[in-house]
Formats: structure tokens, C-alpha cells, sequence
């Protein structure tokens, strides 16, 4: 006998991969009943993998099962704790409070100190519990009163505490390729007692590697597929074409738009835009548009690439980032994300300079470094007398003025004179922006030496 969620006793639970009810989906009555029968995650269940010796040595630690859906982390943390023997307690995060986890550590600890031996507590969705909330594993985990099992499709490093975190490892289980995932439709096809193998239904392997493609990755969603195209199919039938591909129709990509693959993908667009591919940028870009990312994210990100990684190098990119956003706005969809697209063509196209970035990132490190450096007496504003008579103002000249509108004002802090925030590249317009710059400098500084009556660096040289 297991205990249920609230402790009263209930008929053992069904062990991972035991024959499920005909009426169960098709992607539960596929689960692996033991390692082997597992596709995908060599990795982790190969030979000499982290999970397998576990299994082998029967003493389970506690560790997070990190990775996309559909991946198999359920059905590991199954499996790992039928290897362990232990009495074992399950939970989810979005369906269970803390309150009842609670309950259920405490009641392991009562356990341990009668059989001396730990309760593995299996969390799915662990992320969803907030920090303060994973708090309350720590002292059961450290005690050993408990064995932590939690799986989880967020990156732990942001969503489990650091404290849990330094008590379990990670493993990271992996989506699973389109052979994997074409193998795993052929025996869910031919399996007479768990899959459809029954119906006789027959397939082209072009038909399932559609399904695979389609299904990104995730192993229960191309079980689903292929169950749903099957109900359009008689016994002993090839499945029809039009019946995979309306299934294909009502189906959106898989994306997450507050999760890691958020995350990656608006990566994938940037690195592209970047690293000067159009070709990549129109594809990440449509590919998050289509998912259903908000347009105004994705222009702000096209804005900053703009700034960040364009810069002076091109000064029209910023002006057309702008532009883009705006069309966007007036246009609405569908008609605007073109103009989105446009603007990615343009940025991986134009070329690149972060030295603008560059410069702030160094400028903030001094700004942050401590020291509030007065503000030079020439550059202050001195609007009374007494102000001009203490020195404000002194020293001040007027840009317009010069016939070159040029000063010899030293405009930064007195500590910090001579200091070079802004390198400007050789690439594209800012190639023009450095040269002008150098005969800025050049011109600042002769007329420098001059007012101080000291020889120019070429006259000094010929002295000598």
C-alpha cells in the first residue's frame, strides 16, 4: 500500500510503463518500463551513464531533471525510484501546496528514524514552488531524511535556490532527435498490447518523419500526433495524409514565451543579426513571430541590436529600427511584421561596431568605481556674481566662436584627463567618424602645446 496525496492509503500505484487502461492516451501507455526500453539520453541511461549507475548500484541521490517537455523526466524519476525500493511519495507543483509536501517530509522523517531508511519525493514542476517555499526541502534533504527527485523545464540556476541547489546535481535531458522520435512512432505503431499495433495501421516512414519534425523534440507530443491522426483511420489502414496534416493545422509551434526557449531562440536571432546572417535572422525571427511572441519584444531587441551592435558604423540602422517599430504599430499584424523583417535583414547586413556599447560599459565601470569627480570649473554654470567671482564659469569658451568650432577645454574630471571611452572601429561610416576624430584630437593638441609655448611634437623631434 502507497499513501495518497493526503495520507490515506490507496492501492498501489501502477509502476512506470505497466499495461494501462485501453482508454489511457497512447503517450502514457508508451512510457518505458525500464531503462533500456528509454530512447534518447545516452547520455544519462547509456552505459556508464550518471542515471544508469544508479539504477545499477540501487542507491538513489537527489537531483533536478532539467529539459524541454515531452522528454522522458517523468518517466525517469519513475524508473529511478523503482530501482531504489524506497517508499515513494509524488507530487506537482501546480496541483499541490506546500503545505501538503510539508506534511509529507515530516511524516518521511518520522519514517526514517522507524526503518532507517529515506522517502524519495518526486516534485514535477518543481520551478513553480517559490524560493521561500524550497526552503522548506532543505533541512529533510540534509538530514537524508529525504531522497529529492524534482524535474523541471526551467533553468534550475535561476529557479531553484542556491542552497537545494548545492545539494543536488542536474541533469540536463535532452530533446530527442527525428530518428529517435521515428523510432519511437514505429513501436508505438507495432506494439500490439500498449501502442496501435492491434489496428494494423500502416505509415510511410515519410509520413512519421513529418510527425517527428513536427514535434520539435518532444516525444508525447508526437505520440498525440500520431494518435490523433490514427482515430482518422480505419483498422488495417494506411494513415491519410489529410489527417496528419489537419492535426499539423490546429497545432502551433512549441514555444514558451516566458520560458528558457524564449530565452534561446530571441539568442539565436540576436547572434545572427550579429554575426551578419540574414538568412538566420529571417528565420529566427519568423520562426517567434509565428509562435505568437509579442512583436513590440522582438522591436525593442531589433532597436537594441541597432544600438549595441551596429552603432556609428551605420547611423541609418537606429533611424530604421525606429521606423520599422513605428510601422509596426500602424500596420498591426499581419501587415507589420514585414517591416520587422526588413529591419533584421538590414541590421545582419549593415556593418558592425559595438564600440558605442563599448564605451558606456567602460565609462559605467568608472562611474561605478567609486569616485564623484568634480565637475571641472570651466564647465560650470555660474549664474550669480558670487559664483564667477569663486571661479565658476573661468576658463569657459565658446565653441561658435572658433572658426573651426573647436576649444581646448579639458572637459573631463582633472583625474581622469586624457582618459579614451569611445575607440571607434575601421568599419563602415564610423571608419570616417575615427579619422575625423583623430584630427580633432590632432588639432585640440597643437593648440594646446601652443598656448602653454610649448613646441609641437614635429618641431621637437627635429630639435633633437
Amino acid at each position: 500500500m502507497s499513501e495518497s496525496l493526503f495520507g490515506d492509503p490507496t492501492p498501489e500505484a501502477p509502476r512506470v510503463g505497466a499495461a494501462a487502461g485501453a482508454r489511457a492516451p497512447l503517450a502514457e501507455r508508451m512510457r518505458p518500463r525500464a531503462l533500456d526500453e528509454v530512447v534518447g539520453q545516452e547520455h544519462l541511461v547509456g552505459q556508464g551513464g550518471p542515471l544508469r549507475r544508479l539504477v545499477e548500484q540501487g542507491e538513489i541521490a537527489s537531483l533536478i531533471l532539467w529539459g524541454p517537455p515531452g522528454t522522458g523526466k517523468t518517466t525517469l524519476a519513475h524508473l529511478l525510484a523503482d530501482s531504489a525500493g524506497l517508499r515513494c511519495r509524488v507530487f506537482s507543483a501546480v496541483l499541490s501546496g506546500i503545505k501538503e509536501v510539508r506534511q509529507a517530509m515530516e511524516e518521511a522523517e518520522r519514517e526514517r528514524r522507524r526503518s532507517e531508511q529515506p522517502t524519495l519525493l518526486f516534485v514535477d514542476e518543481i520551478h513553480r514552488f517559490n524560493k521561500a517555499q524550497q526552503d522548506a526541502f532543505l533541512p529533510f534533504v540534509e538530514r537524508g531524511d529525504i531522497v529529492l527527485i524534482g524535474a523541471t523545464t526551467e533553468n534550475p540556476s535561476f529557479e531553484v535556490i542556491g542552497p537545494l541547489l548545492s545539494r543536488l546535481t542536474v541533469q540536463i535531458v535532452r530533446p530527442l532527435d527525428e530518428q529517435q522520435l521515428l523510432a519511437l512512432l514505429r513501436r508505438a505503431l507495432e506494439d500490439p498490447e500498449r501502442g496501435l499495433g492491434a489496428r494494423k495501421l500502416q505509415a510511410r516512414d515519410e509520413q512519421l518523419l513529418a510527425i517527428a519534425r513536427f514535434a520539435s523534440g518532444d516525444a508525447r507530443r508526437a505520440l498525440v500526433t500520431l494518435e490523433a491522426a490514427a482515430r482518422q483511420a480505419d483498422v488495417g489502414e494506411e494513415l491519410p495524409d489529410a489527417a496528419i496534416e489537419s492535426v499539423f493545422a490546429g497545432r502551433a509551434l512549441l514555444y514558451d514565451k516566458s520560458g528558457e526557449q524564449h530565452y534561446d531562440l530571441i539568442s539565436a536571432l540576436h547572434k545572427s543579426v550579429r554575426s551578419s546572417d540574414p538568412d538566420a535572422a529571417v528565420y529566427w525571427l519568423t520562426r517567434m513571430l509565428h509562435a505568437g511572441e509579442d512583436p513590440n519584444f522582438l522591436a525593442r531587441r531589433l532597436v537594441r541590436m541597432a544600438s549595441e551592435d551596429i552603432g556609428l558604423a551605420d547611423p541609418n540602422a537606429l533611424r530604421l529600427a525606429m521606423a520599422a517599430q513605428q510601422a509596426w504599430h500602424f500596420l498591426g499584424s499581419p501587415e507589420g511584421e514585414l517591416a520587422l523583417i526588413e529591419l533584421a535583414i538590414y541590421l545582419a547586413l549593415a556593418p558592425k561596431s559595438n564600440a558605442a556599447y563599448l564605451a558606456y560599459k567602460e565609462a559605467l565601470r568608472e562611474v561605478k568605481s567609486g569616485t564623484a569627480h568634480p565637475v571641472p570649473m570651466a564647465l560650470r554654470n555660474a549664474p550669480t556674481q558670487l559664483m564667477k567671482e569663486a571661479g565658476w564659469a573661468q576658463g569657459q569658451a565658446y565653441a561658435h566662436d572658433d572658426a573651426e568650432a573647436i576649444t581646448t577645454m579639458q572637459c573631463l574630471p582633472e583625474a581622469l584627463a586624457g582618459k579614451r571611452f569611445y575607440r571607434p572601429t575601421a568599419r563602415g561610416w564610423e571608419q570616417r567618424v575615427g579619422e575625423h576624430l583623430q584630427t580633432l584630437r590632432a588639432e585640440i593638441e597643437r593648440r594646446r602645446r601652443a598656448e602653454a609655448g610649448q613646441p609641437e611634437a614635429g618641431e621637437t623631434e627635429a630639435s633633437s
